[in-house]
């Protein structure tokens, strides 16, 4: 299959989509999960379409990753969590179901068992809350 770049996060990068932005820049946008399995869970989107990471483009994926480790202490530091749990999926049998490359970023806790990931939303109140904290 091909990339459909009319996708939730193309409109989402386009402010078409409300969202709680922890980070944006040229590259990428980073966005609270609205289905968190843990309290500050963050997705990194790339601006540069692709897929999946089979397909992203080497330079624009060196790029991302670069913000997916800066996101990624930000997150830890504010969540005050014990690890990150940095998760990618590439196609439908590895659980992808956004067809544009995205990142997840959750913070783990000691003995905190995660919550599924489509186990439902979180109030808009606790995201921004969380938002901020990681900004």
């Amino acid at each position: 299959m091909s990339y459909d770049p009319d996708n939730i996060f193309t409109k989402i990068i386009a402010g078409d989509i409300p969202s709680h932005k922890v980070y944006e820049d040229d590259v990428c946008i980073s966005i609270m999960d609205i289905m968190p399995e843990a309290p500050g869970h963050v997705l990194v989107v790339p601006k540069a379409g692709s897929r999946n990471l089979l397909d992203a483009d080497p330079e624009a994926l060196a790029a991302v990753i670069q913000r997916v480790q800066k996101i990624g202490n930000a997150v830890k530091k504010a969540m005050n969590a014990d690890g990150i749990l940095l998760r990618q999926s590439s196609e439908e049998s590895a659980g992808q179901t956004v067809y544009h490359l995205h990142f997840h970023l959750i913070p783990c806790h000691e003995n905190v068992k995660r919550k599924e990931h489509v186990s439902g939303t979180t109030a808009n109140e606790e995201l921004a809350a969380n938002c901020e904290k990681i900004k």
